[in-house]
């Protein structure tokens, strides 16, 4: 695989703010460009906003067509008219994290200088160290351009739910409900060193070139491809890959020693080779260090206090077969809630769909989320 960058112009819908936004890092980058969608209709008051945060490789195109992959959204699912997150009675809205590849201020974007002078080439590994609270402050400035003050809530999972925690415990006054799904409050060793196999891998394709792959129009398609891989293996169960693919070869009936692939070999080369088109390797090593960085006790001193004397209700939720963010997990962030004597409740879904039950249909999931957004609205008196 030795592939050009194939990434097509798109004209994402954003808004670009002169002032930029000061990191965690001490960089502060200007201008910030937040890409973004939205979807119903912003009610009067401006007290009937949503804010949905996106997982890892996700995108700002939630409940829409993906302009580079022509799929559906990635959580058309549950947003939408009449679906537990109700476009028909909620504003909903759903940004490209800072760091990403899909619009937002990332490494493939312009490279800018102190003043916010374009520099005529991509920030590339140029780009600074990035926060998952870096991508909350961002969030927060593009709901502050729309007008909103207070959203009805925050919900997301993965790496989104990661961002739904640093919203409560950064901005609890702009927050009446938060669902932090299928996460925890910090990443652990375990995923980080899966992260670090993935970026190794981009590391140590030829067509790397330092991060400098951009100058001649290539990408580390290999590595970015595997990367992929094993980060798609975490989504899932043993189970559910179990269930899917089992032991059954792809195109032949007998092992023969040959070129025989098991599907699950297919499924997961599949997976690489189409991931490769539509994200950008520079992006995924900014955005799997931010989730990585992630750990909110150690920010606040514990977990409970970055919560304390919040008035944010939460809802968490965890799914039985996930090993990639234990229920275990979940558990302990809802102790914390307690502790600091937040109003939370939890569900354990169970599921053989591993962590990307989250995206998938789950009804049992859909129903509780769907509830706690319908009891949000109504304390908001919506």
């Amino acid at each position: 695989m030795n592939e050009l960058a194939s990434f097509p112009v798109i004209a994402h819908s954003r808004v670009v703010l002169p002032e930029g936004l000061a990191l965690d890092c001490g960089v502060t980058i200007r201008p910030l460009s937040v890409a973004f969608r939205t979807y119903g209709t912003l009610n009067a008051a401006r007290s009937n906003a949503i804010l949905v945060c996106h997982a890892l490789t996700g995108d700002q195109y939630l409940a829409e067509t993906q302009p580079v992959t022509g799929k559906g959204g990635w959580w058309a699912n549950l947003v939408g008219p009449g679906l537990p997150v109700d476009t028909d009675r909620f504003f909903v809205i759903c940004a490209n994290v800072l760091g990403g590849c899909m619009g937002s201020t990332g490494p493939r974007e312009e490279m800018t200088d102190e003043h916010g002078t374009g520099l005529g080439r991509p920030w590339g590994t140029d780009f600074p160290t990035v926060t998952v609270r870096d991508m909350v402050r961002a969030q927060k400035k593009l709901v502050e351009h729309l007008g909103i003050d207070t959203l009805l809530a925050v919900i997301g999972g993965s790496m989104g739910g990661m961002q739904v925690l640093e919203w409560a415990a950064t901005f609890p006054g702009a927050v009446r409900a938060a669902a932090p799904i299928a996460c925890a409050t910090h990443h652990s060793a375990q995923n980080i060193a899966f992260h670090e196999v993935g970026r190794a891998a981009i590391h140590a394709d030829p067509e790397w070139r330092g991060g400098r792959y951009w100058e001649d129009g290539r990408i580390p398609a290999r590595g970015l491809s595997v990367a992929r891989m094993v980060a798609h293996i975490t989504y899932l169960s043993e189970e559910a890959l179990t269930r899917k693919f089992g032991r059954r070869l792809q195109g032949a009936n007998a092992v023969t020693f040959l070129e025989d692939v098991f599907q699950v070999e297919s499924y997961l080369r599949h997976q690489g080779s189409t991931f490769v088109r539509r994200f950008d390797a520079n992006s995924y090593l900014t955005i799997t260090r931010a989730m990585d960085l992630f750990d909110l006790g150690a920010e606040h001193g514990s977990v409970a206090k970055a919560f304390s004397g919040t008035g944010t209700r939460f809802f968490v939720a965890s799914f039985s077969s996930d090993w990639l963010f234990p229920t275990s997990e979940s558990r302990a962030m809802v102790r914390a809630l307690n502790a600091a004597a937040a109003r939370t409740s939890f569900i354990e879904v169970p599921t053989d769909k591993g962590h990307d039950a989250f995206l998938l249909d789950e009804p049992d999931f859909h129903r509780a989320l769907g509830g706690f957004i319908r009891g949000a609205a109504g304390e908001a008196g919506l």
